[in-house]
């Protein structure tokens, strides 16, 4: 890069520090072996995770005690039958039938289809208010997230073995990033262990000494890791390592349909292999906010006028980025589909 350059972008590389950035191929701060090796990237893991603590304490009153106690110490939550049968029967009937604007992903052998949970879908579909604006999603899923948030919410399928390709690279145990999120599953299809169920290491959410090694030794290398997601801040693990940080083997979620996993994905989890192909449908929402933030609130784009918006406003702006000559946007539109349709082009 042009020194020049380097010197204009001086200021915004220093003030990204406080922000949830953490790409170390494309940040020279946070990407320097040696920041690093003075402590740059476990001095930013040690603030966010304390910052996430205090946020969750003043947030513990949404969430019920047993909930709480299994989340701090797995961290997830898993709750089987979230509707009466009847209910969830109507609900799955509703939405698998409806078609809406749909965008798709593939990675590697594996198809990802989006449906927003915009505000047409939720004037189509009222039923999905009662999970998404119920007082157990939107316990769980603050109390998970640190932050009183409204998640970005979809209708979510997993077409596994969809198409040639390589193995699908979210099967490798990864964390998302350095900081506490929040991801949701509310299966609408029952999950089998061996077709791409969600898979989590209990504990590894916590910010051990063994953790903060690993992460320390990591971020040195970190910025020409040959794995691009490691080397853009999402680090990988091989299983074999996990007993090194004192964890414990992943569990695979074999759950039945009505069942809802929240986890914080600082925590080591991925998609599980599929041994044949197969598809998983569920809601799907995730939170993600400056893990440097002390409040709990003021994020303006949860309120409920703006908050259905966020998804359909994300897609356009990558497909704009891509008409102005930039990257290419992974979600392609695929016009009208129901969550079940077979994977677009």
């Amino acid at each position: 890069m042009n020194p020049l350059k380097h010197v204009a972008l001086a200021p915004w590389w220093l003030l990204s520090l406080f922000t949830s950035a953490k790409s170390f191929h494309d940040h020279p701060l946070i990407g320097s072996p040696r920041l690093n090796a003075w402590g740059l990237h476990e001095r930013r893991l040690r603030c966010a995770h304390a910052l996430a603590a205090a946020r969750r304490r003043r947030l513990a009153d949404g969430v019920a005690p047993s909930d709480r106690a299994a989340f701090d110490r797995d961290g997830y939550v898993v709750r089987r039958d979230v509707l009466p049968p009847a209910d969830f029967a109507r609900l799955r009937e509703r939405l698998l039938a409806r078609p809406a604007p749909a965008r798709e992903m593939v990675q590697g052998d594996t198809v990802t289809r989006r449906i927003a949970l915009d505000h047409t879908v939720l004037q189509a579909v009222p039923e999905l208010l009662g999970i998404v604006e119920g007082a157990l999603w939107r316990g769980l899923t603050r109390y998970a997230g640190s932050f009183d948030q409204r998640p970005v919410a979809y209708i979510q399928t997993i077409l596994s073995q969809a198409r040639p390709g390589a193995p699908d690279p979210q099967t490798h145990l990864h964390a998302d990033t350095f900081h506490p999120t929040v991801k949701a599953w509310y299966f609408l299809t029952d999950v089998r262990a061996d077709e791409g169920a969600f898979c989590y290491v209990p504990g590894s959410h916590r910010l051990s000494d063994e953790r903060l090694a690993w992460e320390r030794e990591l971020s040195l290398i970190a910025h020409r890791h040959p794995d691009r997601y490691t080397a853009r801040g999402s680090f990988r693990i091989a299983p074999d390592a996990l007993a090194r940080l004192g964890l414990p083997a992943p569990r695979l979620f074999d759950v039945p349909a009505n069942t809802l996993v929240v986890a914080d994905t600082f925590g080591f989890h991925a998609r599980g292999p599929s041994v044949r192909p197969s598809m998983r449908i569920e809601l799907w929402g995730y939170g993600r906010r400056n893990p440097f933030l002390p409040w709990t609130g003021g994020d303006l784009l949860s309120l409920p006028a703006l908050a259905p918006a966020r998804a359909p406003w994300y897609w356009a702006a990558l497909d704009r980025r891509e008409r102005w000559g930039g990257r290419r946007n992974p979600w392609r539109d695929v016009g009208l589909k129901t969550p079940g349709a077979p994977p677009g082009d």
